[in-house]
């Protein structure tokens, strides 16, 4: 069973890897510190890819929301909901568990040896909140906090966004001398964000996933509605509680498969001994 786990977890960090170098082709900017600024760039990605990332082949969802948000017209983007509502309808958090490359980068960390400690459960229900909120600050905080020529901030990528300072700050940085020479306290608390992601991954399960991540929040609102669905069979499930230990989203398995946590990852379907959970295109959303 745990070689069986192993390859199947082996299959999906494979997709994970592909995923993130088709997102990001443009190998060569990294050593130049230049951006690619191609036609591709006005199509968003399904997942959390820095825009500014030297790499990026298109721009990333939650950026370009607040960028049309935050303009002076205070559009709303038809466009970018629609393809946010088509990838949530579709998949739901499958996005969250197989094609965002921040969320790789997460599921790597974890797998370094160290003790795992656990959150207490009623601070941890608390804290899951804070995706929503940030979900919250990326439709309403560019609208509002506009500057003289009524532009908003794009507040979430300015003043949080982790993966934002690992694709794109850190990489530019590290090519260009100037702006080397021009980060401020602005970079520095950024760097402080992520340096706290980075190491609460390696001891916590994809912290910034379950706590913090705008774009996570909205895949997940869709999970129960996705075409994509995760469904358990009450006549084959024998109650063995595998799956909801072996579940590192914390999600209660056998009561609520489709939860708004569940990144669809598969785990709880490989360790489960009678083969009762079942996930694709049409199945049911009942348990």
């Amino acid at each position: 069973m745990y070689w069986y786990r192993l390859m199947k977890q082996g299959k999906r960090h494979l997709i994970q890897a592909l995923a993130t170098l088709l997102s990001n082709p443009h190998i060569p900017n990294f050593f130049t510190g230049s951006i690619y600024q191609g036609s591709t760039k006005r199509i968003c990605v399904p997942g959390l890819n820095c825009y500014s990332c030297p790499g990026a082949a298109g721009a990333c969802p939650i950026g370009s929301l607040q960028a049309v948000i935050g303009g002076r017209t205070k559009n709303v983007s038809y466009y970018v909901f629609g393809v946010l509502l088509l990838f949530g309808v579709l998949f739901g958090r499958l996005i969250c568990g197989f094609l965002c490359p921040f969320g790789f980068v997460q599921d790597l960390l974890h797998k370094i040896r160290t003790p795992k400690p656990t959150i207490p459960r009623r601070l941890d229900q608390t804290l899951r909140w804070g995706k929503y909120a940030a979900l919250a600050a990326v439709l309403i905080l560019p609208a509002v906090l506009t500057d003289a020529f009524g532009i908003g901030d794009p507040v979430f990528c300015k003043y949080i966004c982790p993966a934002g300072t690992l694709q794109g700050g850190i990489p530019l940085l590290l090519a260009n001398e100037s702006l080397r020479s021009a980060a401020g306290f602005l970079f520095s608390w950024k760097m402080g964000i992520l340096v706290l992601v980075l190491v609460g991954s390696v001891l916590l399960y994809r912290p910034f996933c379950k706590y913090l991540c705008p774009l996570g929040a909205f895949y997940g609102l869709l999970n129960h509605f996705s075409a994509y669905q995760m469904r358990v069979d009450e006549h084959a499930c024998v109650h063995c509680g595998k799956c909801e230990k072996a579940c590192k989203m914390g999600v209660n398995v056998v009561q609520n498969i489709n939860s708004a946590e569940c990144i669809r990852c598969g785990l709880c379907k490989e360790v489960c001994p009678t083969h009762a959970i079942v996930s694709g295109f049409g199945k049911s959303k009942k348990n």
